[in-house]
């Protein structure tokens, strides 16, 4: 019983910390729509790094990542470096200007920067938002089943309440201080994410016998898991590779990560915030894969008998003091709430900013859009599917591969018309859904190649055949 109080005392303090953090924003707070949704594109630089990093990596990397090196060894490195350099690329090249021609053309949300100085702008503001909600909602439920999956291991509570207490906690600082309120708890919450991993994989190689002894130990499970080229990949290791990266690369269409760009408080400052987010984020990535092959040596029987998502917190409650166990799992709960939060502003922003725009000057009927968003996504949290990995990575394609290629297009301002805009989003979502549930290629290429690849073909074909044709 002491042990579950000390936990419990070490992780109510965390949450009373975290929303200390998001009411004390309030204070710094314009009481406009536009500082709700972008914090008057005022951000610094550090904050938007650690911000966009526990945003980015979510419940995916505690639960899901941890999860997937468990199961597969070392080999998994290669998603994280495949990521990592489609997410550099992508910041590099596009989000600088991203955040200048938001500013230019009043863009205060990503299916406003869609639909920027094109005829028949409404309906590509329309379906773009409809995307958003849609599969950001399922988003923003994983988060809350990651967090409610971690919380069920050390306490035992049923999956329900960690999904009501996560919401719960979310919808009080995101209702108070909106966006500056999320960036400024993420930021606290990113820190905590690296201390606490750090800490865990420190003791855990320790456990093991030092790093040569943990080498030797995975061998000797399995000789694949300390091999480096993942096993049975039909095409070969430079597609599985290619297909990371543009998995990576698809976080030009992640409006929760694409807002930070836009808020930052200067175009300037971007590629500073690139480099702080790269590094903080790669050290996270690898140490929940050294977290995971460390798991599969000193809890094997998750293999077998249990769930290998939850290695972390059974990692944890083995190793670690009570008190740490409390803060390993403020950790996993950051994470979570991290990415739940910045989806649930918005997937509000896209209702009442571009669905319903005659209320988009109302402060109240904004905060409103975010309590209803929140129990939509409680609602997807209680009925929906209890797998992590699974639901992120769809989601993540889902939205890559229907709005990457569009914003590509509006970042450079290269013309597009309603109509292609239109098909390429739906070309791109349905490539999408049926390379990974209608043909189950996702294993061979991550679908987020193929969806974005056909969302700029048919914007080729119709730019330089169809208009060519239609002009002469």
């Amino acid at each position: 019983m002491s042990n579950q109080l000390l936990i419990a005392a070490a992780f109510i303090g965390f949450l009373c910390f975290i929303i200390f953090v998001g009411i004390y924003s309030v204070t710094y707070k314009q009481n406009t729509t536009a500082d709700y949704i972008l914090a008057s594109r005022g951000v610094n630089p550090w904050l938007t790094a650690l911000s966009a990093m526990s945003t980015g990596q979510s419940g995916l990397l505690f639960l899901g990542q941890v999860g997937f090196a468990y199961k597969i060894g070392i080999s998994s490195i290669w998603l994280v470096i495949g990521w990592a350099i489609g997410d550099y690329l992508a910041w590099l090249f596009f989000f600088k200007r991203l955040r200048q021609v938001s500013e230019e053309t009043s863009s205060d949300t990503v299916s406003a920067f869609l639909s920027q100085n094109v005829s028949g702008a409404r309906w590509i503001s329309i379906i773009s938002s409809v995307i958003i909600i849609t599969f950001l909602t399922s988003y923003a439920a994983s988060q809350l089943v990651a967090g409610s999956k971690a919380l069920s291991v050390v306490f035992g509570w049923d999956y329900y309440l960690g999904i009501i207490l996560g919401a719960i906690i979310v919808i009080i600082y995101c209702f108070s201080g909106g966006v500056r309120a999320e960036i400024w708890t993420d930021a606290a919450q990113g820190i905590v994410m690296i201390a606490s991993l750090l800490l865990l994989l420190t003791i855990a190689i320790a456990n093991c016998g030092g790093i040569g002894e943990f080498y030797t130990k995975l061998a000797l499970i399995d000789p694949q898991l300390v091999n480096l080229s993942p096993k049975n990949l039909p095409l070969g290791f430079f597609p599985f590779l290619i297909g990371w990266i543009v998995a990576g690369f698809g976080v030009v269409g992640q409006p929760h990560i694409l807002v930070r760009a836009m808020a930052i408080d200067s175009p300037k400052n971007v590629n500073r915030a690139l480099n702080i987010k790269t590094a903080c984020g790669l050290i996270n990535s690898f140490s929940a894969i050294g977290i995971g092959l460390t798991a599969r040596i000193l809890l094997p029987d998750l293999i077998s008998a249990g769930d290998p998502e939850l290695a972390l917190p059974y990692l944890a409650q083995e190793l670690l003091p009570d008190v740490f166990v409390g803060i390993m799992l403020s950790g996993v709960f950051a994470a979570t709430m991290s990415s739940a939060d910045s989806q649930i502003l918005c997937c509000s922003a896209a209702l009442t900013q571009d669905i319903f725009p005659q209320f988009a000057k109302s402060y109240k009927i904004v905060k409103l859009g975010t309590i209803t968003i929140t129990i939509i996504v409680l609602s997807i949290a209680l009925v929906g599917d209890k797998n992590v990995f699974l639901l992120v990575t769809f989601s993540w394609s889902a939205l890559a591969s229907a709005l990457g290629p569009l914003l590509i297009l509006r970042v450079f301002r290269l013309p597009v018309n309603t109509l292609t805009a239109i098909l390429m989003m739906a070309v791109g979502i349905a490539t999408a859904m049926t390379w990974n549930l209608g043909l189950n290629l996702s294993a061979i290429i991550y679908e987020v190649l193929p969806g974005m690849a056909s969302g700029i073909l048919i914007y080729l074909i119709t730019r330089f055949f169809i208009w060519k044709q239609t002009a002469s």
